[in-house]
């Protein structure tokens, strides 16, 4: 990014193990600064960190030991802004390329903390790495929002689940009795039943009084025929009509009306028996429909979870959160190599202000030289400034800190062989 903007030279006298040390770090890619342990690397990017970051960043004790000249840190930016600390106090001056001054909010404008610190991104969390990258990206408040949601339905669906399995196990267990009405048998219904049943066989019972009579009535008749003519016609017709009215007559029988009176209370708990299994099995379905709602709301809430992550711009190709965990080319943090990492690391403390070209790295000796090949050549393709400490005089170092001093590395030479000498 042309905006970017990044450390074109520096110089540093009498600060921690600093005597002095000039560094034009490269514009792009890796500037590597070598030397035995306890030197002076560290102190190198702790100064810039001072000079950039505010005294938040001030050492404990800023002044080398042994000094008695206050450190002076001068460092110039390829935006043309000169940034100077030094004298007894160390006060910051900043100053632009028309010559006006300026302090340390002008610096926090291009300036990002991490930075200055990488290795805080890099003992972060897993979650609290995926937390700064979604930030980052600004889908952090509307994830963490989908997330709460869906742990929400999840748990209520869990809870309506455990019900339903219950219930449904509860409906199971209870018992079903075929051949009962599903209503409740009533006991002055019977009795009615059987009253009306009764009233129509004493019904039946009075014609069969009047036939018996109208036999009688016949039989005298015609005992006395020769007296009573004209009775024993009107007693033939009687008799006669009263047998047709009773000769197709069968009286009802009340014995099953009666068994289920005796047996009334037995088939109403049956039935309700199998009015509670039904409501059971009702409820069940019921808990049921719930659980399958909200599964269909979890999958929408996870649909539209993963939308909003496809939809957003992540720093790096390759880069994703899945469940909450930062992945890189699908490897977690503890899986990805140590140039993975500082990759990652550098990708997303750069999206954090775009303005920032460079950052600060140490301890680059865990590398080995095809990783570090590896990083170097990312960071050129990115046009970022990297500027980094590494226990090695080799020629891959920039400067080698020695004793405070900033030297040249020495360029490796080819030993040659004589006769007789070893």
């Amino acid at each position: 990014m042309d905006n970017q903007v990044k450390i074109t030279s520096l110089e540093l006298e009498n600060v921690k193990r600093i005597k002095a040390v000039q560094l034009a770090p490269a514009a792009n890619g890796l500037t590597v600064i070598g030397g035995n342990n306890r030197q002076g690397k560290t102190s190198v990017l702790d100064a810039i960190a001072w000079a950039l970051g505010g005294d938040r960043y001030k050492p404990t004790s800023p002044m080398r030991e042994g000094s008695t000249i206050p450190p002076r840190l001068r460092l110039e930016m390829n935006n043309g802004l000169v940034v100077e600390r030094s004298g007894k106090n160390s006060t910051l001056k900043v100053t632009d390329p028309t010559g006006r001054k300026g302090g340390q909010q002008l610096l926090n404008e291009f300036v990002e903390q991490l930075a200055l610190d990488i290795p805080t991104f890099v003992k972060m969390t897993d979650k609290e790495k995926s937390r700064k990258l979604l930030d980052i990206i600004g889908v952090g408040d509307k994830l963490f929002e989908l997330d709460n949601k869906e742990k929400s339905l999840y748990n209520r669906r869990l809870e309506i689940g455990r019900i339903a399995d219950q219930k449904a196990k509860y409906a199971k267990e209870m018992p079903m009795y075929a051949d009962v009405p599903k209503e409740p048998v009533s006991v002055s219904n019977l009795i009615r039943e059987q009253q009306d049943i009764l009233a129509r066989n004493g019904e039946n019972q009075r014609k069969r009084m009047h036939r018996d009579s109208a036999e009688r009535e016949y039989e005298e008749a015609v005992t006395a025929f020769e007296q009573a003519q004209r009775r024993l016609s009107e007693a033939r017709a009687a008799v006669e009509i009263a047998r047709k009215s009773a000769q197709d007559l069968v009286d009802e029988s009340t014995a099953e009306i009666e068994e289920s009176i005796q047996n009334i209370e037995s088939i109403n708990a049956k039935i309700r028996a199998n009015c509670e299994r039904e409501k059971a099995e009702l409820d069940a379905e019921e808990i049921k429909k719930q659980y399958d709602s909200l599964s269909a709301e979890i999958e929408e809430t996870r649909n539209a979870r993963t939308a909003l992550l496809n939809g957003a711009k992540m720093p790096l190709a390759g880069l994703e959160v899945k469940d909450g965990i930062l992945t890189y080319n699908g490897a977690a943090w503890d899986c990805m190599s140590g140039a993975e990492q500082l990759i990652v690391s550098t990708s997303i403390v750069r999206e954090l202000n775009p303005k920032c070209g460079f950052v600060l790295l140490d301890g680059l000796e865990q590398m080995d030289m095809p990783t570090l090949e590896k990083f170097g050549l990312w960071l050129q393709q990115e046009g970022l400034q990297a500027i980094a400490t590494r226990v090695s005089t080799g020629e891959e170092c920039s400067i080698i800190i020695e004793d405070g001093l900033s030297l040249e590395p020495v360029a490796p030479q080819t030993k040659t062989w004589k006769a007789g000498v070893f």
